[in-house]
């Protein structure tokens, strides 16, 4: 491996929606251990996914999730939130990265050389990775929270502001896994 870049791919899964964290993974993969069809988790069956993401976390080098809860996206905002939360995956890595790949157009404060790119969680491997890892693990969470907080449909929707979720926010009310800094949120409150 002499001569490899340890580089790590970061992205993020739930800055849309109205509830539930915002979750980051940060992954570098083994050039030795390489891992066919990754690529942008949006475009990937929830299967395909589930089974990428247990290859993900058995091969690669090193991977970490971050996080940044409802309150923290509630204080900050959804951006700083996140960028938070991918500082905290980058930070967890068992391995120390040479250099950070970032999907989007903003940096997290890491001590390593970082660069954004857009779009790549659909160029480069290891922020599909990433991508692939973050949402298997917001996916699942969100399941857990529909079973505490029933009615809102969070397993089907993860809780992004579909039809149904609107509905159901307009009928019960914000539950606490909610972000009130967002509209509809913060509307239903005033309603309900």
């Amino acid at each position: 491996m002499r001569g490899t870049v340890l580089v790590a791919g970061v992205d993020e899964v739930g800055r849309g929606p109205l509830a539930g964290p915002v979750v980051t993974a940060a992954v570098i993969l083994d050039p030795a251990r390489p891992i066919a069809g990754l690529r942008d988790s949006k475009t990937l069956a929830p299967a395909r996914r589930e089974a990428l993401a247990l290859l993900v976390r058995e091969r690669a080098l090193a991977w970490a999730l971050g996080r940044a809860e409802v309150e923290e996206i509630d204080r900050w905002n959804i951006l700083q939130a996140t960028l938070l939360a991918m500082e905290r995956a980058v930070r967890a890595l068992a391995v120390a990265p040479e250099k950070v790949l970032v999907d989007g157009n903003r940096c997290p404060r890491v001590p390593y050389p970082v660069e954004a790119i857009v779009g790549g969680d659909g160029l480069v491997e290891a922020i599909s990775a990433a991508s692939i890892v973050a949402k298997v693990a917001r996916d699942s969470e969100m399941v857990e929270l529909d079973a505490r907080y029933p009615g809102y449909g969070l397993a089907g929707h993860k809780g992004y502001p579909t039809r149904e979720h609107l509905e159901a926010l307009g009928r019960l009310g914000p539950a606490p896994v909610h972000r009130r800094s967002f509209g509809p949120v913060a509307r239903a409150a005033r309603t309900t």
